[in-house]
């Protein structure tokens, strides 16, 4: 095959240097890292290698085999063997898995499809990648990490010979993680080279033989995964020692201030399944709970419904705040009770994605910036740069466009706007999914000052570290129940698991 280089990457939007000489060598038949904090540049220079960004928008060259490649657009990468799978899939849900594999390559003559022809080459990529799924199958009835492998079994559709992953394991569970990993490493037998980019030094760790680090736009460092620790990499991502993943909280406890009893809530669609059965749990006035449970335990389910009904049906049981019993009808009479959702699912819930940070903001309290019939635009401008220094989102100006941030950065415009609402009981639903060490640093000290105005936290988090890391108490979940309640004392990940399989 060959090796591939990108020399002197540099790109520019508006008067922001996204890139500045960025130098990456992926050499034939390895799987490169690539790290760095949010807004680093690992998205837009895996966006230049296969055509998204074409040559003459920006400067460098990328050589592959030793020929200088000047692509004008993704056909053209993917012609050379190079393809890549976004964090944003790609897949079209309303096709079969079959259909999917090879749209815009479809197995025809004489512009007929032989449909024959592709559920057998479709049989044999499903096979190869691990995935049990009939090839008729419709891609919106298989979960997020199976659709992560019909997209590898596209990409080897079209005999690919680099294989460039952005952030593949964000939304899937251990299983599923594991799964793709070792994928990565059968391909590598083959020959295939992969650039994998993630947030997850674990997985870095694991399976890559060279490592590159980006900052600020500028490669920082680059060198063998041999004798190598998540703390080495942390320190070329932040520019300095994290030596405490998670701040230190001290934080004086009060009384009960949110309570919920004998929650229980059906399947929107399924009228007879029960998805959250008979929960009770409480949290204090100060205190930071975690709700940790296995993918599919029933956690933003359970989260959702409390917030005003977002989700199920025949909703019962009772929601008690500082005493009070509450009917919550809507989501704004939840918002109008003091309670916040943080949602998972950023981009399609959490945002306004072709509107600025200054808009985002305000959204979820905007009742506060009223003069009568409208809003007082100066005033908003105002709360959003407040926010904008408060949580450090980095971005040109308060009128940045959401859609241009970088992951972690949107993150903090969700938080945001949820300060700016001013609730005393917040659910925070994955808060660091897709974000950096740094950044989640960032996110972790925004939690504990608001424990520390005496509001309540509810955390969901699937990375089990983080839940006891950022808790004073933890409850599991597994198959819709409350199975476990831990102490910070008490938490630990083996006893977490342990709450889960003996249920």
């Amino acid at each position: 095959m060959g090796t591939l280089e990108m020399k002197s990457i540099t790109k520019r939007f508006d008067r922001v240097l996204a890139l500045n000489g960025v130098n990456l060598t992926a050499a034939d038949g390895k799987i490169l890292a690539v790290v760095g904090e949010n807004g680093a540049g690992k998205s837009t220079l895996m966006k230049i290698l296969s055509g998204v960004y074409p040559h003459g928008e920006y400067e460098g060259e990328i050589f592959y085999k030793g020929e200088a490649c000047r692509f004008r657009d993704i056909k053209d990468s993917e012609k050379r063997g190079i393809v890549i799978i976004h964090q944003e899939l790609a897949l079209i849900p309303y096709l079969s898995i079959s259909e999917n594999i090879f749209l815009g390559n479809e197995q025809a003559k004489n512009g007929v499809i032989n449909w024959h022809l592709t559920y057998q080459k479709t049989a044999e990529l499903l096979e190869k990648v691990g995935l049990k799924e009939n090839p008729h199958t419709l891609v919106e009835n298989i979960g997020v990490g199976k659709q992560q492998l019909v997209e590898i079994a596209k990409a080897l559709s079209k005999r690919v010979e680099v294989l460039v992953l952005d952030e593949p394991t964000a939304a899937l569970n251990d299983i599923e993680s594991e799964n793709l990993l070792t994928l990565l490493l059968e391909l590598k037998k083959e020959g295939i080279t992969s650039i994998l980019i993630s947030h997850k030094l674990n997985e870095v760790l694991k399976i890559s033989d060279q490592i590159t680090i980006l900052r600020d736009g500028k490669t920082v460092e680059s060198f063998p995964n041999e004798n190598v620790d998540e703390n080495r990499i942390i320190r070329g991502m932040v520019g300095r020692d994290i030596l405490d993943r998670f701040p230190a909280r001290d934080v004086e406890q009060g009384e009960v201030m949110f309570e919920v009893k004998d929650w229980t809530v059906y399947h929107p669609e399924i009228a007879d399944k029960k998805v959250i059965d008979n929960i009770n749990f409480h949290v204090k006035k100060g205190e930071v709970v975690g709700i940790a449970g296995l993918m599919g335990a029933g956690r933003t389910e359970l989260a959702m419904s409390l917030f005003g009904g977002a989700y199920g049906s025949k909703i019962t049981g009772t929601i008690i705040k500082d005493g009070k019993t509450l009917m919550l009808k809507s989501i704004s009479q939840a918002i109008e009770n003091g309670i916040a959702y943080l949602t998972e699912d950023r981009k399609q819930y959490g945002l306004l994605l072709d509107e600025t940070i200054c808009r985002n903001i305000s959204l979820a309290n905007l009742k506060s910036l009223n003069t009568g019939l409208a809003v007082d635009e100066f005033k908003e401008k105002r709360v959003a740069e407040d926010y904008r220094g408060k949580v450090d989102i980095r971005s040109r100006d308060v009128q940045q466009h959401v859609k241009n941030l970088s992951g972690g950065n949107q993150q903090k415009v969700v938080l945001s706007k949820w300060l700016f609402a001013d609730p005393e009981t917040l659910i925070l639903d994955e808060p660091t999914r897709g974000v950096d060490v740094g950044a989640k640093y960032e996110i972790y000290l925004i939690i504990n000052e608001l424990a520390k105005q005496g509001k309540c936290v509810i955390v969901i988090s699937s990375e089990l570290p983080e839940v006891i890391g950022l808790s004073d108490r933890i409850y599991v979940m597994n198959e819709g129940k409350m199975v476990g309640e831990l102490s910070k004392e008490e938490a630990t990940q083996e006893a977490i698991m342990e709450c889960i399989m003996n249920h």
